[in-house]
């Protein structure tokens, strides 16, 4: 297809950039620091560092990782950790050392927990206290040598990081009882690393820097090999269609999406260090009111977030009143941003609220509404520079202008494949395209809108729930005879996973149901809804037909 997009592409903003300009993330991470050197980098629960701070924490860091555990480029490193000053710390130190960062959502229950470690093949965990009685229950059963353990305050100095762990623990209570004797602190791993003299490491574009774990169409979490090309590929590209509103050491953003998601990892740990930026991390954005309050301390011009973020804040107590004259712009991803919420938040805030696509495959972004006030709400936008799109029909022939189709991406931001999976990078793959999944139509003007999702996933606040890795847990229950697990529409969440069942015993209820499964599944993961069936509807090779189940379920309900 013509790139017909092109006629309408921003001003200021080329459909081509220079993707050359760092060769890995020691060259992007050394610019940055060298040039921002007095400006605050993080700031979290008022404690600030600086950019120069930053690159002395997570150089010893990255010393205690190579010079004490003798980790070498391409060994791979877990941070299980919400948004705290020691995120950064670590993500910086890993990946000038060359060293894979696999990214753990903290939220994981031990079984998803186990398996991610087993796949990926990590050697050492960085893991916040709170979530270290989860690992103790099966880091026997992985491979892990090394663990390192943070408590919540520990880079908030001497006396509010005490006070602050001593609430945490004694006071809330958020740090169940655990015993990993030989863990070593987060303190005392800064402490021995500056004992040794920090040494560039050779690293490649090609290297991994990045395995970013997403549901597996078996219902198996698998991990897209992201390299420092991907990335940095994809850091460039963004700052490209975003220079038209920032500057240099100038922007204050708000990171109330955890870091270790791939759209807050990207968006606003790596590209607004590339201009310089303050971000305000932000450790538990669903306490709205301590939110609010900590938004009312910072004259913000970029906050990122989903659908469900954004509203929640419009319908927050005092969030009207904070002061908005510095807001420049929201990005909004992870999930459709809906039209009456996008609306409101430029009505009351007086600043666009942009939304863009992508996925963990593309490190992440594929699109996003231009911010020269040509965006379209409702729409993903349009391609970002150096990024090719074409939309093809089930037969793998390609559609045109306003016709449905598989959105098919290429371009340097493309995953390198799935870790270990290579059958399974091969169905998406088809050359240097990718197969996003994702059913959109294309105007005469270039903006792309999705309409339906070829994949069964549900999307849940931003989250991907794969209907197979829902029915492994449900149908393992003795009570069970089959499962059928669907997305159905939420007003809070855009989608919410409802489980359809057949009884294998008819005492079988739906708090036992939820009560197995939040034993073993994330909660955004565990079904809200669940009713009861005497037959699933199947294939004539017998295979459960989730298509069926959710027309039937639309049609019988109203959510």
């Amino acid at each position: 297809m013509e790139k017909i997009w092109l006629k309408n592409y921003p001003k200021g903003v080329n459909e081509s950039v220079n993707l050359d300009e760092y060769k890995s993330f020691a060259d992007f991470l050394d610019k940055g620091f060298s040039k921002f050197s007095n400006s605050v980098a993080f700031e979290n629960m008022g404690k600030s560092i600086s950019y120069k701070e930053l690159d002395i924490l997570s150089q010893k860091f990255s010393l205690y990782l190579t010079e004490e555990l003798h980790m070498k480029k391409g060994d791979r490193l877990a941070i299980q950790s919400p948004n705290v000053l020691q995120y950064p710390i670590a993500l910086f130190g890993a990946l000038r050392s060359g060293i894979v960062v696999v990214n753990t959502n903290p939220l994981y229950t031990p079984s998803e927990m186990k398996h991610q470690f087993n796949d990926s093949g990590c050697k050492t965990i960085l893991i916040l206290s709170n979530f270290a009685y989860n690992l103790e229950k099966v880091i026997s059963e992985t491979k892990i040598e090394h663990v390192i353990i943070s408590d919540m305050g520990d880079m908030l100095g001497t006396f509010k990081g005490s006070v602050v762990n001593f609430v945490v623990k004694y006071v809330k209570k958020m740090v169940p009882k655990f015993s990993l004797p030989s863990a070593v602190s987060f303190k005392k791993a800064l402490s021995i690393g500056g004992k040794y003299e920090f040494k560039r490491c050779d690293i490649s574009p090609e290297d991994i820097a990045f395995l970013q774990y997403t549901g597996g169409t078996t219902g198996v979490s698998k991990g897209a090999m992201l390299t420092h090309y991907n990335v940095l590929s994809n850091v460039t590209q963004m700052s490209e269609g975003i220079k038209i509103l920032l500057e240099d050491r100038k922007e204050v953003c708000i990171t109330a999406l955890p870091l270790y998601h791939i759209f807050a990892l990207v968006c606003n740990a790596l590209v607004m260090f590339k201009y310089g930026a303050k971000n305000v991390l932000i450790t538990n954005p669903r306490d709205m009111k301590g939110f609010i309050k900590e938004l009312s301390k910072h004259k913000f011009s970029v906050i990122t977030g989903v659908n469900t973020l954004f509203n929640g804040l419009l319908h927050a107590d005092g969030f009207k009143d904070l002061d908005f004259s510095k807001l420049k712009v929201a990005l909004g991803g992870g999930m459709a941003v809906q039209k009456v919420v996008a609306n409101k938040w430029k009505e009351i805030t007086g600043s666009p609220l942009a939304e863009g696509y992508g996925l963990t495959e593309t490190s992440p972004v594929v699109t996003m509404n231009p911010l020269d006030g040509t965006d379209r709400i409702g729409t993903i936008g349009m391609p970002l520079p150096n990024t090719d799109v074409k939309f093809i029909d089930d037969d793998n022939n390609e559609v045109g202008i306003g016709e449905r189709g598989e959105i098919c991406v290429k371009g340097p931001q493309v995953m390198k494949g799935y870790w270990k999976r290579s059958d399974e990078t091969n169905e998406v793959m088809d050359g240097d395209w990718l197969k996003t999944g994702d059913i959109a139509v294309i105007d005469e003007d270039g903006f792309i809108q999705i309409v339906d999702r070829k994949k069964e996933m549900v999307l849940v606040s931003g989250f991907n729930v794969f209907p197979n890795e829902v029915e492994h847990v449900i149908s393992s229950h003795p009570k069970v005879l089959e499962v059928g697990v669907i997305g159905v529409p939420d007003k809070k969440t855009s989608e919410a996973v409802k489980a359809v069942i057949v009884k294998k015993d008819d005492s079988l209820t739906p708090e036992e149901i939820k009560l197995h499964c939040k034993e073993k599944l994330t909660n955004y993961k565990c079904p809200k809804h669940i009713s009861f069936t005497d037959e699933l509807p199947k294939s004539n090779v017998g295979k459960i037909l989730r298509r069926i189940i959710k027309e039937k379920d639309l049609e019988e309900n109203s959510y």
